[in-house]
């Protein structure tokens, strides 16, 4: 075993001990929905990994392939009977792959142009310039045919942001309405930062109505949400510990996170840094603090801004890292249902992702694609008036999805229409 590039997954075997190949976990897998092949399902994986770690199999590009159609949405760990925890499978394999296994050129140069930008709200600010003046006709396919191949899918999802907006960021301190409730520490995020600086001036406001004092220190960078889930892991630990050691210097009661894949990665952090004795203890602490910001505000308790109706249909996507990754799935709705005049309306496989999947919708743009398709088609049948959800990657896939098929909705952070509702402000 210690030979194989696949040795790295010893110390997790206890983890598939526990998977019994029941197969419970197939109807719910995205990729098994779309392929139908066993190896592209989560039981199959297992298999591939165990396999690995016996020798059976080498880390060759048939081996990866599978793996990289993961999308780490955790529907499977929803779906086991077992409890099978699959996130830190597919995090060491993917790291593994990334250690051992050579790519292309092209795809090592692509993820290269990934990692080295979308981290970096400065360097994203910097590329959404030039993007918010082709915004008119970026999308139309002449300009498409002028681009690599590999850029279209990026290009089909930039949002529609303002230059004027892209420069704008929370102020560090937000002070409370009425008495405090809580000190609060607010992540801004990466593409949060850059192209939804809006979400994150909503959630300040949300917030500070709610009597909390927000904190959002300048200083912040990526939590390493988007390396870990993509194997980059010592790219994420070093975005995790310089996060750490900046709030630490804010004392928060809690810590807010508006993005579900922020947030799963954040609570994961004690055991992301496990290994190291500088950061082992800090990490479980912050880790401990961290919170949705839907999370937070139940947990806050009787809501004291008053809620002006909003009399509009929604629809609620439930983002894979809120709903299965961190079991947060009453919240939101709770926050929606307490909205005078909103209606609720069901959507039809709500549990199944909608193919954003951190850096998935560039890596395999075709199943994305088609995901995003299946979700938009899903929501549409609903007829909303507006599309909800608590994550900027499925935002831009809804969007993206929507634009495709030609469908009316427009997809925003549950965040928006709390704002709007305590504002009393339009949502339509």
């Amino acid at each position: 075993m210690a030979d194989t590039p696949f040795a790295t997954l010893a110390p997790l075997e206890p983890l598939m001990d526990k998977c019994v190949h029941c197969g419970f976990c197939l109807p719910a897998c995205p990729s098994y929905l779309l392929l139908g092949r066993e190896t592209d399902s989560p039981r199959g994986r297992i298999y591939s990994m165990r396999a690995g770690m016996d020798g059976r199999v080498g880390m060759t590009a048939s081996v990866v392939e599978h793996f990289d159609t993961c999308l780490g949405c955790m529907a499977c760990e929803t779906a086991c009977p077992s409890g099978v925890r699959y996130a830190p499978l597919i995090e060491q394999t993917r790291a593994a792959v990334e250690t051992s296994f050579r790519r292309s050129t092209g795809e090592r140069w692509f993820r290269r142009l990934l990692f080295s930008t979308l981290p970096y709200p400065s360097r994203l600010r910097l590329l959404a310039w030039p993007l918010a003046l082709v915004a008119p006709f970026r999308r139309t396919r002449w300009f498409q045919r002028l681009l690599p191949a590999r850029l279209r899918p990026l290009m089909a999802l930039v949002p529609d942001v303002p230059a004027g907006a892209l420069a704008a960021d929370v102020p560090e301190r937000v002070a409370p309405t009425g008495d405090r409730r809580a000190r609060v520490g607010l992540v801004t995020g990466c593409v949060q930062r850059a192209f939804f600086g809006g979400v994150n001036q909503a959630t300040a406001r949300v917030l500070a109505a709610e009597g909390c004092q927000v904190e959002a220190p300048r200083s912040q960078g990526c939590c390493g949400a988007l390396a870990l889930h993509a194997g980059e892991a010592e790219q994420a630990r070093t975005f995790a510990r310089e996060l750490i050691a900046i709030f630490e210097r804010v004392d928060a009661d809690y810590i807010a996170v508006n993005a579900a894949g922020c947030g799963s990665a954040l609570k994961e952090y004690g055991h992301l840094l496990r290994d190291d004795p500088s950061f082992a203890s800090r990490a479980d602490a912050f880790a401990r603090k961290v919170r949705d910001v839907s999370e937070l505000l139940v947990q806050l308790g009787e809501p004291r801004a008053v809620r002006n109706p909003i009399a509009a249909k929604v629809a609620y996507h439930d983002a894979c890292h809120l709903a299965h990754a961190q079991g947060v799935r009453a919240q939101p709705r709770t926050l929606l249902a307490d909205i005078p005049g909103l209606t609720l309306t069901p959507v039809g496989e709500d549990d199944v992702c909608c193919g954003s999947a951190g850096i998935f919708n560039l890596t395999q743009p075709a199943m994305a694609a088609e995901l995003g398709r299946r979700k938009a088609i899903n929501l549409s049948t609903a007829a909303p008036d507006l599309v909800v959800t608590s994550n900027p990657g499925c935002i831009l896939q809804i969007q993206s999805a929507a634009r495709e098929q030609g469908l009316p909705f427009r997809a925003l952070h549950i965040v928006e229409l709390l704002d709007a509702s305590i504002s009393g402000r339009s949502a339509l």
